[in-house]
């Protein structure tokens, strides 16, 4: 399987900070499982999770693990970082939205 389908400059540009990024689920269907055909049985055999894991994270339902991260890394020829990075934006951008509702008290050093 070629790795230039899905290169990590792709990655790195999905990864970048957005307003409302993807789901890193999304992108893993997109430029990943859909392009190459793949069942989600199919692919969640060869990342040797089960179907319910792979699903729930193509649906939106969990995120990507440092775990899955490696194996899609080795299915996929991407890194693992770029993975993890997209995830981090995906959930930093989540926290952002409820910011608001966050009783902090502001601290700082004198």
């Amino acid at each position: 399987m070629p790795s230039t389908w899905i290169t990590k400059t792709t990655i790195k540009v999905l990864a970048m900070k957005m307003h409302n990024p993807p789901h890193p689920g999304e992108i893993l269907k997109e430029l990943c499982v859909e392009p190459l055909g793949l069942s989600v049985t199919r692919a969640s055999e060869a990342l040797d999770v089960s179907r319910k894991t792979l699903s729930a994270i193509l649906n939106g339902r969990a995120g990507i693990s440092p775990e899955m991260a490696l194996r899609l890394s080795k299915a996929f020829g991407t890194s693992a970082e770029s993975w993890l990075n997209l995830q981090m934006h995906y959930d930093l951008c989540v926290a952002e939205r409820n910011a608001g509702k966050l009783n902090v008290e502001r601290l700082s050093v004198a």
